[in-house]
C-alpha cells in the first residue's frame, strides 16, 4: 500500500522540538512514497529558518515535494520581497516552484499560489490552471491525481472565507474535468476532508478537498492539535480507491496517532465536456 504524507504549515521558527521529533518518527514508520510539504515552511523566511526546514526534510527519509507559502516570502525586507522573493526558498528547496511527482501510483502537481504583492492571499492564473490540467489529462487511468496548493480552494468556517484561493472556481472546474481526484491545501491550520463536487457547481466529477492542520508549529488554531495527513492508495480495494487519515499529535504520548479515517470514492475517469 503506497502512501503520501502531507505536512503543512510547519512555520519553522515556531516549531516545537518534541512535536518535530515525533513527526520524524512517524515519517520513518510510514515510509511514504512522497512527502508533500504544502507551504508556510518558515515563519519569517529567514536563512536560519529555511536551513532548519531543509535539515528536517532531509531527515524524513523520503522524496519531498515542496511549494512556498505566503510566510516563505520575506515580509519586512522590502527589497528582497520585491526583487528576489523566492531566493531563500530556492536555496533551500530548489528552483522549481511548481514541482511534479510522477510514479506508477501517483501524479502530484504542485501550484505556486503565492504572490509577492499579496500579504496573505493566494491566486492561481489561467496559465497555471491550464498547465496543471494538461498534466492531469496525461495521467494514466490507474494513477491517483493530486493537485497541491497552499491557500485552500474551500473552507468550512465563515471567518475563513477571505482565505480562499483567488481563481478557485475556474481552477476547480478545469482540474476536475481534467481528472483531479483531490486538491491538498494548508494555510488556515484547520484539517478537514470535504467533497468538491458538492461545493462547486463546475466540478463535474467526484473530487475532494483535503486540508491539513499545522504540523509542528505552536500556532495551532480552533482547538485542533498539531496534525498531518496520510493519503493511502488502497490497492486491495481497486485501482481507484484511497483513504485519508488524519494523524494528531498526542502530548501525553509524545507521538502522532491516527485520529480519523476517511474512505474516499473516486471517479473512474475524467468527465467529458
Amino acid at each position: 500500500m503506497s502512501c503520501l504524507l502531507q505536512i503543512s504549515d510547519p512555520h519553522f521558527g515556531t516549531e516545537q522540538p518534541e512535536v518535530l521529533q515525533a513527526l520524524e518518527r512517524l515519517a520513518h514508520a510510514l515510509a511514504p512514497e512522497l512527502v508533500v510539504l504544502s507551504g508556510d515552511i518558515t515563519q519569517r523566511a529567514t536563512v536560519a529558518q529555511f536551513a532548519a526546514a531543509r535539515a528536517f526534510a532531509d531527515r524524513l527519509g523520503a522524496p519531498v515535494l515542496a511549494i512556498p507559502g505566503n510566510h516563505d516570502i520575506p515580509l519586512f525586507q522590502l527589497a528582497a520581497r520585491v526583487f528576489a522573493p523566492y531566493a531563500r526558498y530556492r536555496r533551500a528547496f530548489g528552483d522549481d516552484l511548481e514541482p511534479v511527482f510522477d510514479s506508477p501510483r501517483w501524479l502530484v502537481a504542485a501550484v505556486n499560489t503565492t504572490r509577492w504583492y499579496r500579504h496573505e492571499d493566494g491566486a492561481v492564473s489561467p496559465a497555471q490552471v491550464e498547465r496543471v490540467a494538461r498534466l492531469l489529462e496525461a495521467a494514466s487511468p490507474t494513477q491517483l491525481r493530486v493537485v497541491v496548493t497552499h491557500q485552500p480552494v474551500m473552507v468550512t468556517r465563515t471567518r475563513d472565507l477571505g482565505n480562499r484561493l483567488h481563481g478557485r472556481e475556474e481552477a476547480v472546474a478545469r482540474w476536475c474535468a481534467a481528472g483531479a481526484d483531490m486538491i491538498l491545501g494548508g494555510h488556515i491550520h484547520l484539517p478537514f476532508v470535504r467533497p468538491l463536487h458538492d461545493a462547486f457547481a463546475g466540478c463535474a466529477r467526484t473530487a475532494w478537498a483535503i486540508q491539513a492542520g499545522t504540523a509542528v508549529s505552536r500556532r495551532v488554531r480552533a482547538g485542533h492539535p498539531n496534525s498531518v495527513n496520510v493519503v493511502r492508495s488502497d490497492i486491495a480495494e481497486g485501482p481507484r480507491a484511497c483513504r485519508v487519515e488524519r494523524w494528531d499529535y498526542v502530548a501525553r504520548d509524545k507521538a502522532f496517532g491516527c485520529a480519523e479515517v476517511f474512505g474516499l470514492s473516486l471517479a473512474s475517469r475524467a468527465a467529458r465536456p
